[in-house]
């Protein structure tokens, strides 16, 4: 295989169709250490949102046990890409973080743009420092997956295209950014948890660099101090020569999931989805979308 005959496959798919494929290709074949770091940033975003930031922060699970809480994030996320959302395994994830979410009052617009960051950002990233930049094709399918989770998350509303998810996106954060004490201590837990992942002499560089990656307004809204000039260009300078060292790399012969990721320490030992997260108070908190039964004494669906 060629390093384009993936995206070859991928454009012979239908992207309102055959979404899930083609979001489960370009994730876990294309682009996996891209993805990963792009929805780490994408959450990052939802914290200078001051409702969502202080949330996060009244809960403690981000700043007491913020390694337990990507993981959790990741793993859930991870769930529904591998197995597709009729798995059994996906509607465990989803049921869990629906139950998670409804143990507190959190506001249709706030899901929405949460939703909005997993479509955009990624894109973003990869426009920036990807070894190619995502295609149009791909974008209608990452934004046709991320309707359907939205949707099975109980979201309205729900844009109808990767530019309307960017127009909600971006007036979204115009009209919401702002300082919350609390969004800027999980700012930090963030950036110290990620720091954590690497050798202790380059934790310092990895704080300056994650800063680096940073745009005005998120900087503004945590009260963050502009990084120095230099340093930005080094990072991002580096990010780009990394694209084009990968694109002349020969393309993954196997799909690479986020539970695989070194930085999600949880896995190494094997993990129960239905016991991922947090557990608020007993209560509804099931997928809103219906699905039909299986007949008695029918089996479960393999891993789609």
């Amino acid at each position: 295989m060629q390093r384009y005959d993936r995206l070859r496959e991928i454009l012979r798919l239908d992207p309102d169709r055959d979404f899930l494929a083609i979001y489960r290709l370009t994730a876990t074949y294309e682009f996996p250490w891209d993805f990963a770091r792009a929805l780490e940033l994408a959450l990052f975003r939802t914290y200078a949102v001051p409702g969502i930031g202080r949330l996060l922060a009244e809960t403690a699970e981000f700043t007491d046990r913020p390694q337990k809480r990507y993981d959790d994030t990741v793993l859930l996320l991870d769930a529904v890409v591998e197995h597709g959302f009729e798995s059994d395994t996906a509607r465990t994830a989803i049921r869990r973080v629906n139950q998670m979410h409804r143990g507190y009052e959190i506001a249709n617009e706030d899901m929405r743009y949460v939703l909005c960051t997993f479509v955009v950002i990624p894109a973003r990233w990869l426009d920036a420092y990807g070894w190619r930049p995502l295609t149009h094709h791909e974008r209608r399918a990452c934004a046709n997956y991320y309707a359907t989770l939205g949707r099975h998350l109980g979201i309205t509303d729900i844009p109808d295209s990767y530019e309307e998810f960017e127009a909600t996106l971006n007036a979204y954060e115009e009209a919401r950014f702002g300082w919350d004490e609390g969004g800027r201590e999980v700012a930090d837990a963030t950036i110290e948890l990620m720091a954590s992942w690497y050798p202790a002499p380059l934790a310092p560089a990895v704080r300056r660099g994650g800063l680096a990656l940073l745009d005005e307004p998120l900087l503004d809204a945590f009260r963050y101090a502009a990084p120095r000039p230099g340093v930005r260009r080094l990072v991002r300078g580096a990010l780009r020569l990394r694209g084009r060292a990968v694109r002349l790399l020969p393309p993954r012969a196997a799909p690479h999931y986020a539970r695989q990721n070194p930085e999600v320490k949880s896995a190494r030992g094997g993990y129960d989805v239905g016991e991922l997260g947090t557990f608020p108070l007993p209560g509804s908190g099931g997928c809103p979308v219906p699905h039909p039964r299986r007949p008695a004494g029918a089996q479960a669906q393999p891993p789609a």
